[in-house]
């Protein structure tokens, strides 16, 4: 009787382990879809939602960190035609961002939020190396703007009447925000306008009925597509800004570069998972193809505008945005990063480096949401020969010329990664321990319970 009641008991231990087993591997599908459906809603943009409350707000900090680059030998260039030397300053540090999108206004009807983008810097000494008003001997901006847009008469006549040369002396804040310049009557900068003005409007998905397509730019300015390169494939807008739907895995994925308002759709490629403040994200970055040749990556074709910059589509490095800045500006990676070895030659002072100088985006695989992005770039202008303008005669060939390079960028804070890892991977974290243990406590005791029934059996075998 004792063995019966013996064997009945492991019977049932065999059947509970079983059955604990088996909850816990039904727990994986059923967890992980719970998890899915709660990221997929909190990740809509609307109100009510987590993802709502980091997209309207600007709590999250963004820097602009220049870096300008001083002529050395001005003089030199000009009288004997020699390379420039270049001593990078920087960074000065603006926060840029600090202000809350406006007019924002739901459109239910195709599941899209428009809104205006305020533009805004403000200077940060502690973050910089100087002063705004430390001076930079850099290209002058109406001269290189008159070289490509005027014919060469009048600009040697403006050059004489005014007594300016190819470089001037300026501080940071008049190269990069604006100064009124003699030549063109007017004001000159690399960025302006900017404090006060408007981006936009966009025109975003909200990922309601299509979590896949959240924040992917439906419109912008009430386009479509960009008007700058006149041609079907180079004008799609593509992507989002700095964010990618929930459910990330390590493929490629389009995401949206806005620079000088100039859009650009670029493809960023897995790099590696890392590790950010004890939360697990992917790395993307640009890559070489971006910005390569049109025969290397025949996509860049529609990009190719400049014959003269580009030498007849063959290099790399640099991409010609005069349409939209109304003055000769050219785009670059920072020290011409994957740029033609030609760039990099015809100055002196330069050393591209991979680390310092891509642009890469971090992302939780799990909600899709940037943790740490940056965006590298920089601006040149260009300068060549002239048997007219007298500050050109001796200069031997035409020269890209980097004025400064910018990293935009942001990151995470240690409460905000506190808040993530509690709200969201806690959870995840707990889900799992308890559908492992369940796996393992019901594995445990079918082994022990089949073991234990077995002994039991042999014993009563030789009893009988």
């Amino acid at each position: 009787m004792g063995c019966c009641n013996k064997l009945c008991g492991l019977k049932a231990g065999i059947g509970a382990g079983i059955a604990v087993a088996i909850l816990g591997i039904i727990l994986i599908p059923v967890g992980n879809n719970i998890i899915r459906e709660t990221v997929t809603k909190e990740s809509v943009i609307e109100p009510g939602t987590t993802a709502w409350d980091n997209w309207v707000s600007a709590d999250t900090p963004v820097y602009r960190q220049f870096w300008l680059f001083d002529v050395q030998n001005p003089q030199d260039v000009v009288e004997n035609g020699s390379k420039p030397t270049l001593v990078e300053k920087g960074p000065y540090t603006y926060k840029t961002r600090y202000l809350p999108k406006e007019n924002i206004t739901a459109n239910p009807e195709n599941h899209t939020i428009s809104f205006l983008l305020p533009a805004g810097a403000i200077f940060e000494p502690s973050l910089s190396v100087g002063s705004e008003e430390d001076s930079v001997t850099s290209l002058n901006l109406a001269v290189a703007g008159g070289y490509k847009l005027l014919p060469p008469w009048v600009l040697e006549a403006a050059i004489k009447l005014n007594n300016v040369s190819l470089f001037q002396r300026r501080t940071v804040r008049e190269i990069l925000w604006g100064y009124k310049d003699p030549i063109l009557k007017g004001t000159l900068g690399l960025f302006f306008p900017y404090n006060g003005t408007y981006d936009g409007p966009y025109n975003v998905f909200t990922g309601k009925d299509d979590i896949s397509k959240v924040s992917i730019i439906d419109s912008w300015r009430g386009e479509k597509k960009v008007s700058f390169w006149n041609n079907t494939y180079c004008d799609m807008i593509n992507g989002t800004g700095t964010r990618s739907g929930p459910g990330k895995n390590k493929e490629p994925c389009l995401i949206k570069a806005l620079f000088f308002n100039v859009f650009r759709s670029v493809s960023a490629e897995y790099e590696r998972s890392l590790n950010l403040k004890g939360i697990e994200v992917y790395r993307f970055k640009l890559p070489p193809l971006t910005l390569a040749s049109p025969a290397v990556n025949p996509d860049n074709q529609c990009f190719c505008t400049d014959s003269v910059v580009s030498k007849n589509c063959t290099s790399a490095g640099v991409l010609d945005i005069s349409s939209s800045r109304g003055q000769p500006v050219y785009i670059s990676l920072p020290h011409f990063l994957h740029g033609s070895p030609y760039l990099i030659e015809d100055v002196e002072g330069l050393g591209p480096s991979e680390e310092h100088h891509v642009t890469f985006l971090d992302v939780e695989p799990t909600t899709g949401f940037s943790l740490r992005f940056a965006k590298r770039l920089q601006v040149n202008m260009m300068y060549g020969p002239s048997k007219i303008i007298t500050v050109l005669k001796k200069v031997k060939d035409y020269t890209v010329l980097p004025i400064v390079w910018l990293n935009e960028t942001a990151s995470l804070d240690d409460e905000t990664a506190d808040r993530f890892k509690k709200e969201l991977l806690s959870r995840v974290d707990m889900l799992e321990t308890v559908q492992f243990t369940l796996i393992g406590l019901g594995s445990a005791a079918l082994v022990l319970c089949t073991v234990a029934h077995c002994l039991v059996s042999r014993n009563n075998n030789k009893l009988v």
